[in-house]
């Protein structure tokens, strides 16, 4: 059975891709990297889902699910670069927002749905929701009050979700209003 984690994009990111027109569009990739600069998608295999989250004004919204095609640099990514000025990811320069730029940037592809910033997390969805490590060990959100996400330190990183979270987020982001 295919795993689900959460990564955070930061305002910055959705600021980008709001700015560049991507609202609507399907990301074909994600970036993982080796710094604390871009999160690593430690433990993430093809047909595991990817829940990219934003936290605006202490309402967590799913941006986009990811469905990981692949984890290897493919012709699409455009050529390597050959010093470190050059764009690393030429082919993928519309999404680049993603963390094509992030130290060790590594590609990975996928099936995404579009996309948007109106899918909130309900309040009482949102103290329920579940994590597991790799030893088993199990965590809910911290800074949750009210419904509301004070701040967004658990978010921040690539967590995976237990199997009841992320039939709980699937059913939310298929029942969402297209």
């Amino acid at each position: 059975m295919p795993d689900a984690f959460t990564v955070l994009w930061t305002h910055d990111v959705c600021h980008a891709l709001r700015r560049a027109g991507r609202t609507g569009g399907r990301p074909p990739v994600a970036f993982s990297g080796v710094h604390t600069s871009l999160p690593a998608w430690s433990g993430a295999e093809p047909g595991d889902e990817v829940y990219a989250v934003h936290v605006n004004r202490g309402v967590v919204h799913v941006v986009s699910r990811m469905r990981i095609v692949d984890r290897e640099r493919g012709e699409c990514c455009g050529a390597a670069p050959e010093s470190w000025d050059q764009p690393r990811f030429p082919g993928h320069g519309d999404w680049s927002m993603l963390g094509a730029g992030g130290c060790g940037a590594q590609a990975v592809h996928v099936e995404a749905t579009p996309v948007r910033f109106d899918v909130p997390v309900p309040g009482e969805l949102l103290a329920e929701l579940t994590w597991r490590n790799h030893r088993g060990n199990t965590r809910t959100l911290r800074h949750v009050t009210d419904g509301r996400l004070e701040h967004s330190i658990s978010l921040q990183g690539f967590y995976r979700l237990t199997p009841e979270s992320a039939g709980q987020l699937a059913a939310m982001v298929d029942s969402a209003a297209p």
